[in-house]
Protein backbone atom coordinates (compact mmCIF):
# COMPACT_ATOMS: atom_id res chain seq x y z
CA UNK A 1 0.00 0.00 0.00
CA UNK A 2 1.39 3.39 -0.59
CA UNK A 3 -1.01 5.52 1.66
CA UNK A 4 -0.49 6.55 5.47
CA UNK A 5 -1.86 4.17 8.06
CA UNK A 6 -5.09 5.18 8.08
CA UNK A 7 -7.62 2.88 9.49
CA UNK A 8 -6.78 0.19 12.18
CA UNK A 9 -10.31 -0.80 13.83
CA UNK A 10 -12.66 -3.59 14.98
CA UNK A 11 -15.33 -5.27 13.72
CA UNK A 12 -17.64 -8.25 15.21
CA UNK A 13 -20.95 -9.84 13.35
CA UNK A 14 -22.96 -12.41 14.82
CA UNK A 15 -25.58 -13.76 12.91
CA UNK A 16 -28.48 -15.69 15.09
CA UNK A 17 -29.28 -18.64 13.14
CA UNK A 18 -32.18 -19.59 15.47
CA UNK A 19 -35.30 -17.89 16.38
CA UNK A 20 -34.80 -15.50 19.78
CA UNK A 21 -37.10 -18.28 21.40
CA UNK A 22 -34.41 -20.62 21.10
CA UNK A 23 -31.77 -18.58 23.40
CA UNK A 24 -34.10 -17.67 25.45
CA UNK A 25 -35.32 -21.75 26.17
CA UNK A 26 -31.47 -22.86 26.23
CA UNK A 27 -29.40 -19.54 27.75
CA UNK A 28 -32.13 -18.45 29.80
CA UNK A 29 -32.24 -14.81 27.52
CA UNK A 30 -33.31 -13.30 24.78
CA UNK A 31 -30.43 -11.38 24.72
CA UNK A 32 -28.38 -14.01 23.72
CA UNK A 33 -27.15 -11.97 20.47
CA UNK A 34 -26.52 -8.28 22.45
CA UNK A 35 -24.64 -10.39 24.97
CA UNK A 36 -22.50 -12.10 22.81
CA UNK A 37 -21.65 -8.60 20.61
CA UNK A 38 -20.49 -6.86 24.27
CA UNK A 39 -18.42 -9.31 24.93
CA UNK A 40 -16.88 -9.21 21.08
CA UNK A 41 -16.29 -5.56 21.43
CA UNK A 42 -15.15 -5.26 24.87
CA UNK A 43 -12.22 -8.14 23.99
CA UNK A 44 -11.26 -5.92 20.66
CA UNK A 45 -11.13 -2.79 23.00
CA UNK A 46 -7.27 -2.30 21.52
CA UNK A 47 -9.12 -2.00 18.41
CA UNK A 48 -11.03 1.22 19.16
CA UNK A 49 -10.84 3.82 21.95
CA UNK A 50 -11.81 6.87 19.93
CA UNK A 51 -15.50 5.56 19.53
CA UNK A 52 -17.98 2.36 18.42
CA UNK A 53 -21.04 1.65 17.28
CA UNK A 54 -23.12 -1.06 16.76
CA UNK A 55 -26.23 -1.80 14.56
CA UNK A 56 -29.24 -4.49 14.36
CA UNK A 57 -31.99 -5.61 11.80
CA UNK A 58 -34.90 -7.70 12.76
CA UNK A 59 -36.09 -9.66 10.11
CA UNK A 60 -39.93 -10.23 9.04
CA UNK A 61 -41.08 -6.86 11.06
CA UNK A 62 -44.55 -5.64 9.62
CA UNK A 63 -44.62 -2.71 7.52
CA UNK A 64 -44.83 0.41 9.38
CA UNK A 65 -42.26 -0.99 12.53
CA UNK A 66 -38.66 -0.14 13.00
CA UNK A 67 -36.82 -2.97 11.79
CA UNK A 68 -32.90 -1.22 11.78
CA UNK A 69 -31.55 0.03 15.15
CA UNK A 70 -28.19 1.73 15.44
CA UNK A 71 -26.12 3.63 18.39
CA UNK A 72 -22.83 5.39 18.17
CA UNK A 73 -20.93 6.70 20.58
CA UNK A 74 -17.37 8.74 21.01
CA UNK A 75 -14.26 8.12 23.36
CA UNK A 76 -12.45 5.66 25.07
CA UNK A 77 -15.68 4.50 27.44
CA UNK A 78 -17.73 4.21 24.04
CA UNK A 79 -18.54 0.71 24.12
CA UNK A 80 -19.44 0.49 27.80
CA UNK A 81 -21.30 3.88 26.90
CA UNK A 82 -23.47 1.66 24.20
CA UNK A 83 -24.01 -1.04 26.04
CA UNK A 84 -25.33 0.55 28.64
CA UNK A 85 -27.64 2.71 27.06
CA UNK A 86 -29.03 -0.85 25.50
CA UNK A 87 -29.40 -2.49 28.96
CA UNK A 88 -30.92 0.57 29.97
CA UNK A 89 -33.85 0.08 27.67
CA UNK A 90 -34.12 -3.66 27.90
CA UNK A 91 -34.28 -2.83 32.01
CA UNK A 92 -36.98 -0.36 31.60
CA UNK A 93 -38.74 -2.54 29.39
CA UNK A 94 -38.82 -5.45 31.70
CA UNK A 95 -39.95 -3.29 34.47
CA UNK A 96 -42.89 -1.71 32.44
CA UNK A 97 -43.97 -4.69 31.22
CA UNK A 98 -43.12 -7.86 33.28
CA UNK A 99 -44.90 -10.38 31.54
CA UNK A 100 -45.01 -9.32 27.75
CA UNK A 101 -41.33 -9.26 28.31
CA UNK A 102 -40.83 -13.09 28.59
CA UNK A 103 -42.50 -13.31 25.30
CA UNK A 104 -39.43 -13.32 22.70
CA UNK A 105 -41.60 -12.21 19.85
CA UNK A 106 -43.10 -9.17 22.06
CA UNK A 107 -40.19 -8.08 22.87
CA UNK A 108 -38.96 -8.61 18.95
CA UNK A 109 -42.00 -6.41 18.10
CA UNK A 110 -41.71 -3.65 20.56
CA UNK A 111 -38.17 -3.59 21.85
CA UNK A 112 -35.01 -2.14 19.43
CA UNK A 113 -31.59 -4.15 19.75
CA UNK A 114 -33.49 -7.36 19.25
CA UNK A 115 -32.71 -8.40 15.72
CA UNK A 116 -30.80 -11.54 14.18
CA UNK A 117 -28.44 -9.79 12.97
CA UNK A 118 -25.99 -7.92 15.17
CA UNK A 119 -23.35 -5.51 13.68
CA UNK A 120 -20.50 -3.68 16.03
CA UNK A 121 -17.37 -1.47 14.85
CA UNK A 122 -14.30 -0.36 17.38
CA UNK A 123 -13.16 3.34 15.94
CA UNK A 124 -8.89 3.78 16.14
CA UNK A 125 -8.83 7.33 14.19
CA UNK A 126 -5.64 8.33 13.12
CA UNK A 127 -7.02 9.64 10.28
CA UNK A 128 -10.26 12.56 10.07
CA UNK A 129 -12.44 13.90 12.12
CA UNK A 130 -13.09 12.27 15.21
CA UNK A 131 -16.81 12.51 15.57
CA UNK A 132 -20.09 10.99 15.75
CA UNK A 133 -20.43 10.95 12.16
CA UNK A 134 -17.04 9.47 11.77
CA UNK A 135 -18.25 6.58 13.83
CA UNK A 136 -19.42 3.15 12.01
CA UNK A 137 -21.46 1.55 11.43
CA UNK A 138 -22.90 3.64 8.67
CA UNK A 139 -26.43 3.66 7.38
CA UNK A 140 -27.58 4.14 3.95
CA UNK A 141 -31.57 3.95 3.79
CA UNK A 142 -34.41 3.44 1.55
CA UNK A 143 -38.10 3.04 1.99
CA UNK A 144 -37.59 -0.43 0.13
CA UNK A 145 -36.54 -2.95 2.52
CA UNK A 146 -33.67 -4.79 0.19
CA UNK A 147 -32.29 -0.79 -0.14
CA UNK A 148 -31.29 -0.19 3.15
CA UNK A 149 -27.62 -0.80 3.73
CA UNK A 150 -25.64 -1.05 6.94
CA UNK A 151 -22.01 -0.65 6.55
CA UNK A 152 -19.01 -1.13 8.76
CA UNK A 153 -15.39 -2.19 8.40
CA UNK A 154 -11.59 -1.92 8.97
CA UNK A 155 -10.26 -0.48 5.81
CA UNK A 156 -7.71 1.93 4.04
CA UNK A 157 -8.92 2.66 0.48
CA UNK A 158 -5.57 4.10 -1.40
CA UNK A 159 -7.57 5.41 -4.76
CA UNK A 160 -9.92 7.32 -2.61
CA UNK A 161 -9.91 10.10 -5.18
CA UNK A 162 -10.44 7.97 -8.36
CA UNK A 163 -13.35 6.17 -6.73
CA UNK A 164 -14.79 9.53 -5.86
CA UNK A 165 -14.66 10.01 -9.39
CA UNK A 166 -16.74 7.18 -10.86
CA UNK A 167 -19.26 8.61 -7.94
CA UNK A 168 -19.03 11.52 -9.66
CA UNK A 169 -19.62 9.90 -13.25
CA UNK A 170 -22.97 8.28 -11.78
CA UNK A 171 -23.93 11.39 -11.45
CA UNK A 172 -23.89 11.52 -7.33
CA UNK A 173 -22.69 14.20 -5.48
CA UNK A 174 -20.88 12.31 -1.98
CA UNK A 175 -21.24 14.80 0.99
CA UNK A 176 -17.68 14.03 1.71
CA UNK A 177 -14.18 12.83 0.45
CA UNK A 178 -13.35 9.96 2.63
CA UNK A 179 -13.37 6.37 1.95
CA UNK A 180 -15.85 5.34 4.15
CA UNK A 181 -18.42 7.25 2.09
CA UNK A 182 -17.17 6.08 -1.41
CA UNK A 183 -17.30 2.14 -0.14
CA UNK A 184 -21.01 2.69 1.35
CA UNK A 185 -21.96 4.82 -1.96
CA UNK A 186 -20.30 1.99 -3.93
CA UNK A 187 -22.28 -1.20 -2.35
CA UNK A 188 -24.99 0.76 -1.80
CA UNK A 189 -25.07 2.12 -6.04
CA UNK A 190 -24.86 -1.51 -7.06
CA UNK A 191 -27.12 -2.83 -4.53
CA UNK A 192 -29.62 -0.16 -5.99
CA UNK A 193 -28.94 -1.75 -9.39
CA UNK A 194 -29.36 -5.28 -8.21
CA UNK A 195 -33.27 -4.18 -6.77
CA UNK A 196 -34.36 -2.44 -9.96
CA UNK A 197 -32.94 -5.34 -12.28
CA UNK A 198 -34.98 -8.00 -10.35
CA UNK A 199 -38.03 -5.25 -9.83
CA UNK A 200 -38.06 -5.16 -13.88
CA UNK A 201 -38.12 -8.94 -14.23
CA UNK A 202 -40.53 -9.58 -11.42
CA UNK A 203 -42.94 -6.93 -13.10
CA UNK A 204 -42.75 -8.64 -16.77
CA UNK A 205 -43.61 -12.02 -14.97
CA UNK A 206 -47.10 -10.49 -13.84
CA UNK A 207 -45.78 -10.06 -9.74
CA UNK A 208 -47.23 -7.37 -7.97
CA UNK A 209 -45.50 -4.59 -6.01
CA UNK A 210 -45.62 -6.69 -2.37
CA UNK A 211 -45.41 -10.08 -4.16
CA UNK A 212 -41.61 -8.29 -5.40
CA UNK A 213 -40.32 -6.87 -2.20
CA UNK A 214 -40.13 -10.75 -1.10
CA UNK A 215 -39.17 -11.85 -4.38
CA UNK A 216 -36.35 -9.36 -4.41
CA UNK A 217 -35.30 -10.31 -0.78
CA UNK A 218 -34.82 -13.98 -1.67
CA UNK A 219 -33.06 -13.47 -5.00
CA UNK A 220 -30.76 -10.87 -4.68
CA UNK A 221 -27.00 -12.19 -5.74
CA UNK A 222 -25.06 -10.70 -2.97
CA UNK A 223 -21.72 -11.82 -4.91
CA UNK A 224 -22.65 -9.95 -7.64
CA UNK A 225 -23.25 -7.15 -5.84
CA UNK A 226 -19.78 -7.47 -4.23
CA UNK A 227 -17.89 -8.06 -7.34
CA UNK A 228 -19.20 -4.95 -9.45
CA UNK A 229 -18.38 -2.75 -5.80
CA UNK A 230 -14.85 -4.24 -5.37
CA UNK A 231 -13.98 -3.85 -8.91
CA UNK A 232 -11.42 -0.81 -8.77
CA UNK A 233 -10.69 -0.44 -4.56
CA UNK A 234 -7.53 -0.39 -4.21
CA UNK A 235 -6.13 -0.99 -0.33
CA UNK A 236 -6.95 -3.32 2.68
CA UNK A 237 -9.95 -3.69 3.85
CA UNK A 238 -12.18 -5.93 6.12
CA UNK A 239 -15.84 -4.80 5.04
CA UNK A 240 -19.14 -6.29 6.82
CA UNK A 241 -22.51 -5.48 5.51
CA UNK A 242 -26.41 -6.00 6.65
CA UNK A 243 -28.87 -5.64 3.43
CA UNK A 244 -32.32 -4.80 5.52
CA UNK A 245 -34.02 -7.42 4.55
CA UNK A 246 -31.32 -9.44 6.47
CA UNK A 247 -28.84 -10.75 3.90
CA UNK A 248 -24.91 -10.14 5.82
CA UNK A 249 -22.02 -10.30 4.54
CA UNK A 250 -17.96 -9.87 5.85
CA UNK A 251 -15.64 -8.82 2.62
CA UNK A 252 -11.43 -9.39 2.53
CA UNK A 253 -9.16 -7.70 0.57
CA UNK A 254 -7.24 -9.93 -2.30
CA UNK A 255 -4.03 -9.78 -0.55
CA UNK A 256 -5.58 -10.75 3.08
CA UNK A 257 -3.80 -7.47 4.01
CA UNK A 258 -6.97 -6.89 6.88
CA UNK A 259 -7.52 -9.72 9.01
CA UNK A 260 -11.40 -11.67 9.41
CA UNK A 261 -11.83 -14.98 11.15
CA UNK A 262 -15.65 -16.66 11.40
CA UNK A 263 -17.10 -19.48 13.60
CA UNK A 264 -20.41 -21.20 12.50
CA UNK A 265 -22.15 -23.74 14.23
CA UNK A 266 -26.24 -24.90 13.93
CA UNK A 267 -27.03 -22.10 16.70
CA UNK A 268 -24.83 -19.11 15.33
CA UNK A 269 -22.47 -17.26 12.92
CA UNK A 270 -19.44 -14.83 14.05
CA UNK A 271 -17.17 -12.79 12.46
CA UNK A 272 -14.71 -10.63 14.21
CA UNK A 273 -11.30 -8.99 13.64
CA UNK A 274 -9.72 -10.84 16.01
CA UNK A 275 -9.63 -15.19 16.15
CA UNK A 276 -8.66 -15.17 20.44
CA UNK A 277 -11.85 -12.92 21.36
CA UNK A 278 -13.91 -15.40 19.33
CA UNK A 279 -12.57 -18.32 20.90
CA UNK A 280 -13.07 -16.61 24.45
CA UNK A 281 -16.67 -15.38 23.36
CA UNK A 282 -17.71 -18.77 22.70
CA UNK A 283 -15.27 -21.21 24.52
CA UNK A 284 -14.23 -23.02 21.65
CA UNK A 285 -10.86 -24.26 20.08
CA UNK A 286 -8.30 -22.59 17.62
CA UNK A 287 -9.27 -25.08 15.46
CA UNK A 288 -12.50 -24.20 15.19
CA UNK A 289 -12.02 -20.54 14.26
CA UNK A 290 -11.33 -20.20 10.65
CA UNK A 291 -9.83 -17.33 8.61
CA UNK A 292 -11.96 -15.50 5.53
CA UNK A 293 -9.72 -16.01 2.61
CA UNK A 294 -8.62 -13.23 1.04
CA UNK A 295 -10.62 -12.01 -2.23
CA UNK A 296 -13.55 -13.78 -0.54
CA UNK A 297 -16.44 -12.80 1.31
CA UNK A 298 -18.86 -15.17 4.06
CA UNK A 299 -21.96 -14.30 3.29
CA UNK A 300 -24.79 -15.46 5.34
CA UNK A 301 -28.38 -15.31 3.42
CA UNK A 302 -31.28 -14.13 5.50
CA UNK A 303 -32.61 -18.35 4.78
CA UNK A 304 -29.35 -18.79 7.24
CA UNK A 305 -27.45 -20.11 3.94
CA UNK A 306 -23.89 -19.39 4.66
CA UNK A 307 -20.96 -19.94 2.45
CA UNK A 308 -17.55 -18.23 1.38
CA UNK A 309 -17.61 -16.73 -2.51
CA UNK A 310 -14.72 -14.98 -4.02
CA UNK A 311 -15.53 -11.43 -5.03
CA UNK A 312 -11.91 -10.22 -6.85
CA UNK A 313 -9.51 -12.73 -7.44
CA UNK A 314 -6.49 -13.27 -4.20
CA UNK A 315 -3.10 -12.39 -5.18
CA UNK A 316 0.22 -12.87 -2.80
CA UNK A 317 -0.82 -12.58 0.90
CA UNK A 318 0.58 -9.38 2.50
CA UNK A 319 -0.99 -8.90 5.80
CA UNK A 320 -0.79 -5.95 7.66
CA UNK A 321 2.82 -5.95 9.61
CA UNK A 322 1.59 -3.01 11.80
CA UNK A 323 -1.66 -5.58 12.65
CA UNK A 324 0.71 -8.53 13.99
CA UNK A 325 3.14 -6.65 15.38
CA UNK A 326 1.43 -3.91 17.18
CA UNK A 327 -1.97 -3.59 17.02
CA UNK A 328 -3.82 -7.59 17.12
CA UNK A 329 -4.27 -8.83 20.43
CA UNK A 330 -1.06 -10.71 21.83
CA UNK A 331 -3.01 -13.53 22.95
CA UNK A 332 -3.91 -15.24 19.77
CA UNK A 333 -1.45 -18.01 18.83
CA UNK A 334 0.14 -17.34 15.81
CA UNK A 335 0.95 -13.32 17.20
CA UNK A 336 1.96 -14.74 20.14
CA UNK A 337 4.99 -16.92 18.60
CA UNK A 338 6.05 -14.02 15.69
CA UNK A 339 6.13 -11.52 17.91
CA UNK A 340 8.61 -14.18 19.79
CA UNK A 341 10.32 -14.43 16.49
CA UNK A 342 10.70 -11.03 15.88
CA UNK A 343 12.65 -10.37 19.59
CA UNK A 344 14.59 -13.50 19.24
CA UNK A 345 15.98 -12.26 15.25
CA UNK A 346 16.98 -9.12 16.82
CA UNK A 347 19.23 -10.73 18.86
CA UNK A 348 22.43 -10.22 16.41
CA UNK A 349 21.76 -6.59 15.56
CA UNK A 350 21.60 -5.82 19.47
CA UNK A 351 24.77 -7.51 20.21
CA UNK A 352 26.78 -5.96 17.85
CA UNK A 353 25.40 -2.75 18.87
CA UNK A 354 26.52 -2.95 22.40
CA UNK A 355 29.47 -4.43 21.06
CA UNK A 356 28.58 -7.90 23.36
CA UNK A 357 29.15 -5.70 26.41
CA UNK A 358 26.30 -7.95 28.75
CA UNK A 359 27.73 -6.37 31.80
CA UNK A 360 27.08 -3.31 30.95
CA UNK A 361 23.40 -3.42 28.90
CA UNK A 362 20.01 -2.91 30.37
CA UNK A 363 17.14 -4.93 28.84
CA UNK A 364 13.37 -3.73 28.65
CA UNK A 365 10.62 -3.04 26.50
CA UNK A 366 8.21 -0.45 25.85
CA UNK A 367 5.20 -0.03 25.84
CA UNK A 368 3.17 -3.25 26.91
CA UNK A 369 2.39 -4.57 23.70
CA UNK A 370 6.03 -4.97 23.00
CA UNK A 371 6.52 -7.46 26.41
CA UNK A 372 6.16 -10.61 24.19
CA UNK A 373 8.82 -9.34 22.19
CA UNK A 374 10.79 -9.06 24.92
CA UNK A 375 10.28 -12.72 25.74
CA UNK A 376 11.62 -13.62 22.20
CA UNK A 377 14.82 -10.94 23.22
CA UNK A 378 15.21 -12.52 26.18
CA UNK A 379 15.24 -16.17 25.06
CA UNK A 380 17.94 -15.03 22.33
CA UNK A 381 19.82 -12.98 24.83
CA UNK A 382 19.97 -16.32 27.68
CA UNK A 383 21.12 -18.50 24.60
CA UNK A 384 24.47 -16.44 23.68
CA UNK A 385 25.05 -16.02 27.14
CA UNK A 386 24.80 -19.90 27.60
CA UNK A 387 26.58 -20.38 24.48
CA UNK A 388 29.69 -17.90 25.64
CA UNK A 389 29.92 -19.48 28.87
CA UNK A 390 30.15 -23.03 27.65
CA UNK A 391 32.84 -22.27 24.46
CA UNK A 392 34.97 -20.27 27.31
CA UNK A 393 35.39 -23.32 30.03
CA UNK A 394 35.78 -25.94 26.32
CA UNK A 395 37.98 -23.74 24.04
CA UNK A 396 40.65 -22.92 27.50
CA UNK A 397 43.54 -25.27 27.19
CA UNK A 398 45.24 -23.37 30.64
CA UNK A 399 43.70 -24.46 34.06
CA UNK A 400 40.91 -21.71 34.90
CA UNK A 401 41.13 -20.45 38.53
CA UNK A 402 38.47 -19.89 40.89
CA UNK A 403 38.09 -16.36 40.16
CA UNK A 404 37.91 -16.71 36.53
CA UNK A 405 35.28 -19.14 36.81
CA UNK A 406 33.43 -17.47 39.11
CA UNK A 407 33.31 -14.14 36.31
CA UNK A 408 32.30 -16.02 33.39
CA UNK A 409 29.50 -17.98 35.64
CA UNK A 410 28.55 -14.49 36.62
CA UNK A 411 27.77 -13.23 33.22
CA UNK A 412 24.17 -12.76 33.70
CA UNK A 413 22.08 -10.87 31.36
CA UNK A 414 20.01 -7.67 33.01
CA UNK A 415 16.14 -7.77 32.41
CA UNK A 416 14.34 -5.26 33.98
CA UNK A 417 11.56 -3.26 33.89
CA UNK A 418 12.36 0.66 33.59
CA UNK A 419 9.18 2.27 32.44
CA UNK A 420 5.97 1.75 34.22
CA UNK A 421 2.48 3.07 32.74
CA UNK A 422 0.50 5.53 34.23
CA UNK A 423 -2.80 3.37 34.18
CA UNK A 424 -5.15 7.25 33.85
CA UNK A 425 -3.08 7.90 30.53
CA UNK A 426 -2.89 6.07 27.31
CA UNK A 427 -0.65 6.48 24.30
CA UNK A 428 -3.06 6.57 21.50
CA UNK A 429 -1.80 7.26 17.85
CA UNK A 430 -3.56 10.52 17.13
CA UNK A 431 -3.73 13.34 15.31
CA UNK A 432 -3.65 16.13 18.11
CA UNK A 433 -0.70 18.54 17.85
CA UNK A 434 0.44 18.02 21.80
CA UNK A 435 0.51 14.77 21.32
CA UNK A 436 4.36 14.22 21.98
CA UNK A 437 4.25 16.93 24.99
CA UNK A 438 1.44 14.15 26.25
CA UNK A 439 3.77 11.06 25.25
CA UNK A 440 6.51 12.25 27.94
CA UNK A 441 4.31 11.46 30.93
CA UNK A 442 2.15 8.21 30.65
CA UNK A 443 5.49 6.43 31.63
CA UNK A 444 6.94 6.71 35.28
CA UNK A 445 10.98 5.82 34.83
CA UNK A 446 11.84 3.36 37.25
CA UNK A 447 14.48 4.74 39.27
CA UNK A 448 18.22 3.59 40.57
CA UNK A 449 18.52 0.40 37.99
CA UNK A 450 20.83 2.07 35.36
CA UNK A 451 24.19 3.62 36.00
CA UNK A 452 24.81 7.08 34.26
CA UNK A 453 27.72 6.44 31.46
CA UNK A 454 27.90 3.39 32.08
CA UNK A 455 25.39 1.10 31.25
CA UNK A 456 23.63 0.83 27.77
CA UNK A 457 19.68 0.73 27.52
CA UNK A 458 18.33 -1.43 24.88
CA UNK A 459 14.49 -1.48 25.10
CA UNK A 460 12.15 -3.08 22.40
Amino acid sequence: MSDAIKHECGIALIRLLKPLSYYQEKYGTPFYGINKLYLLMEKQHNRGQDGAGIATIKFDVKPGNRYISRYRAMGSTAVADIFEYVQKKFASVQKAFPEESKDTQWLKDNVSFTGEVLLGHLRYGTHGKNSIESCHPFLRQNNWMSRNLVVAGNFNMTNVDELLQQLYELGQHPKEKADTVTVLEKIGHFLDDENQDLFDQFKKEGHSNIEISSLIAKNIDVTKILKRSAKTWDGGYTIAGIFGHGDAFVMRDPAGIRPAFYYQDEEILVVASERPVIQTAFNIPIGAVKEIKPGHALIAKKDGTVSQEMFRQPVEQRSCSFERIYFSRGSDADIYQERKELGRLLVPQVLESVKNNIKNTVFSFIPNTAEVSYYGLMDGINTYVRDFQKDTLLNRSEKISDEELDEILSIKPRFEKLNVKDAKLRTFITQDADRTDMVQHVYDTTYGIVKDHEDTIVAI
